[in-house]
């Protein structure tokens, strides 16, 4: 399936939309992501500006979500910036804390959990 990220005049994400592959497939046996917008506006009888996305991040390097904006000058589909002080890293499109998560974390199988303190723009250990 292919999936289509519906933006609206300030290229932010309005809705995902799933597409069968058959349609964004031309002649050639080639992908055109065209093919699949022009799909979705005859579909809804509109004129909506569609951009292609996908889960494993292959294009426009990450899947798009409702509310993320769309940035043309990257081609790339950005979270919104969870908190003032993280930065954008310009290759993954993804935001990042000024300070590393701590390495006993259980994102990269520690232990341990934690949450942003943007107050104190540190790791705080997470309280269940």
């Amino acid at each position: 399936m292919a999936h289509f990220a519906k933006l609206d005049e300030n290229n932010i994400v309005t809705n995902v939309e799933v597409v069968t592959n058959s349609v964004i497939i031309d002649e050639n046996d080639n992908e055109v992501e065209q093919l699949g917008v022009d799909f979705l506006n005859e579909l809804y009888g509109t004129t909506d500006v569609y951009k292609q996305t996908s889960y494993n991040g292959t294009i426009r390097k990450n899947y798009a979500g409702i509310g993320d904006t769309y940035d043309t000058v990257r081609d790339a589909f950005i979270s919104p910036q969870p908190y003032p002080s993280w930065v954008l890293d310009e290759d993954t499109c993804q935001w990042g804390a000024p300070v590393d998560l701590p390495v006993d974390a259980k994102r990269n199988g520690g232990t341990a959990m934690y949450q942003w303190n943007e107050d104190t723009q540190a790791w705080d250990a997470f309280v269940e």
